[in-house]
């Protein structure tokens, strides 16, 4: 039924079709056009969401207007404010598709009934908070001790169509520099600077 959820989750645990097909049962598909919020700033974050098409991201406005990306999410991947999704609070976060975007939501009541139905499901969500932990880790280690043109090659390396895909003044605000020194990093990387 949603090929690529199917894939993440048996990349990570072995489900027989049976378990497969009650814990796809669980999900809500949605549909976001381009520009169209999942989460505003303020709301309770409802949903995390499994990208099944397009690309998500997560960003905070300051009170100087300035929006700083936490995250893109691509296809394969999860987004939500993980905060306001398990405490209630309400969300610091916007979250809006860059692209036309088709998701598949998981509540928290929903999540909670899949855990106790396909046990096998804890250890696929464990493996998830762990490699996010880890991306996170590096994010914060990248942002505080790599120059602006070590972050857009670790960028590119690790995402080479992220360029064909994300907008370049997102891509600054994703590394956080403007999109003036992102223009510069790149001339400089094309010239052989």
């Amino acid at each position: 039924m949603y090929p690529l959820l199917a894939e993440s989750i048996r990349e990570k645990v072995f489900l027989d079709d049976d378990e497969m097909e009650l814990c796809q049962s669980f999900f809500i598909p949605k549909k976001l056009r381009k520009k169209q919020y999942l989460l505003q700033e303020g709301e309770v974050c409802r949903y995390t969401a499994f990208v099944e098409k397009g690309i998500l991201r997560s960003y905070h406005v300051d009170k100087k207007d300035q929006e700083h990306i936490i995250q893109f999410a691509f296809e394969g991947w999860w987004i939500a404010d993980s905060y306001s999704f398990l405490t209630n609070e309400p969300s610091a976060y916007n979250i809006d598709a860059l692209e036309k975007a088709e998701l598949l939501l998981l509540t928290q009541t929903a999540q909670e009934d899949l855990l106790l139905q396909v046990p096998k499901m804890e250890r696929y969500f464990r493996i998830l908070l762990q490699k996010s932990l880890i991306a996170m880790q590096r994010r914060v280690l990248s942002s505080l001790s790599y120059t602006a043109e070590e972050k857009y090659i670790k960028l590119m390396q690790s995402y080479p169509d992220i360029s064909q895909r994300v907008p370049q003044h997102l891509i600054a605000s994703y590394l956080g520099i403007t999109p003036e020194t992102l223009s510069r990093i790149r001339k400089q990387i094309a010239s052989g600077k």
